[in-house]
C-alpha cells in the first residue's frame, strides 16, 4: 500500500513528517549527527537491511536534510553528510529524546544530554528565540501565517476573535 504523500499540504508539521516521519530516517539523522557518515557505518549502528538503507539514505539526500559526496573512487564509494537542514533536525531529535525520557522510560534515562564544558546533565525547553520565554500550551497558540489558506486559517483560527474565523 502506498502511502498519501503530505508534500503539497499547507501544514508545516505534515511537511516536515513527510520528509522524516519514517522511523528509519529519524535514526539515520540521529546518527548522522553523532558524526556517522559511511553507508557501513550506518548499517552498522541500525541492524537495518541494505536495500532499506539505501532508500532512507536516497530520500534524506532528495528532502535536502543530506548531501552525498564521493570519498573514494576506485570503488565508488560516498559518504553521507550533513547540510544546513539536517543540522538544523537537531532540536526536533533533542525534543524525543527528552519526551521519551519523562514518558517512555520507566527504567530510567538511559541516555541524556550533557553541557560540554560542564558535563551537567541538561533538561531541553522550547523558548521563543526573540523573547526568550519558554513556549508552553498556557502561553503560545498556533496561528495561520501570511500564506495560510483557509483550511488552515479555520483550523487555526482564534475562537477569542470571532473576525478570524473565515465564513
Amino acid at each position: 500500500m502506498q502511502r498519501k504523500s503530505l508534500k503539497t499540504t499547507q501544514c508545516p508539521i505534515a511537511r516536515s513528517l513527510d520528509r522524516v516521519g519514517e522511523w528509519w530516517s529519524m535514526l539515520i539523522l540521529r546518527d548522522a549527527l553523532g558524526g556517522l557518515s559511511r553507508f557501513d557505518q550506518f548499517e552498522k549502528s541500525l541492524g537495518i537491511a541494505p536495500n532499506m538503507l539505501a532508500r532512507r539514505l536516497a530520500a534524506l539526500v532528495e528532502a535536502g536534510m543530506l548531501e552525498r559526496r564521493r570519498y573514494n573512487e576506485r570503488p565508488p564509494r560516498d559518504e553521507y553528510v550533513l547540510t544546513d537542514r539536517g543540522r538544523d533536525f537537531q532540536p526536533v531529535l533533542w525534543a524525543l529524546l527528552a519526551w521519551g525520557n519523562r514518558h517512555l522510560a520507566p527504567e530510567g534515562e538511559s541516555l541524556v544530554l550533557v553541557d560540554r564544558e560542564t558535563g551537567a546533565t541538561a533538561d531541553p525547553v522550547l523558548v521563543d528565540r526573540v523573547t526568550g520565554k519558554e513556549m508552553t500550551l498556557a502561553s503560545f497558540r498556533g496561528a495561520p501565517g501570511p500564506a495560510a489558506g483557509d483550511r488552515l486559517r479555520l483550523r487555526y483560527a482564534d475562537p477569542q476573535d470571532p473576525a478570524a474565523v473565515p465564513t
